[in-house]
């Protein structure tokens, strides 16, 4: 099932170092579900500065078992960089299918 999970960073004073510090692993963990299937697409979302405040992504998991555990392991869950969670079931549309990876 493919969700759209939209996170919001903590905002206190240390939230953006939390999130630079947990980078480099959140985007190699990114980049696995990505060869797995099971991120379709991922961005940051900005504030009007243009700093990092929080992400969007869409993902495709079996079932909410196998993203709960996925999330459970995600850098910036780890990391307390994201305060605010909201997941919401979704379905891609078929002009977008090509972004889709076939699994195995």
């Amino acid at each position: 099932m493919q969700y759209v999970i939209i996170a919001k960073d903590a905002e206190d004073g240390e939230a953006l170092n939390r999130r630079l510090a947990a980078r480099a692993d959140h985007v190699s963990y990114s980049d696995e579900a990505v060869k797995r299937g099971e991120q379709i697409i991922g961005a940051a979302l900005l504030d009007r500065e243009g700093d990092m405040r929080g992400s969007v992504m869409i993902v495709d998991f079996e079932n909410e078992a196998a993203l709960k555990d996925w999330l459970d392991n995600e850098a910036y869950v780890r990391g307390q960089v994201w305060k605010d969670i909201d997941i919401l079931p979704c379905r891609i549309g078929p002009s977008f299918n090509h972004c889709l990876l076939k699994r195995a």
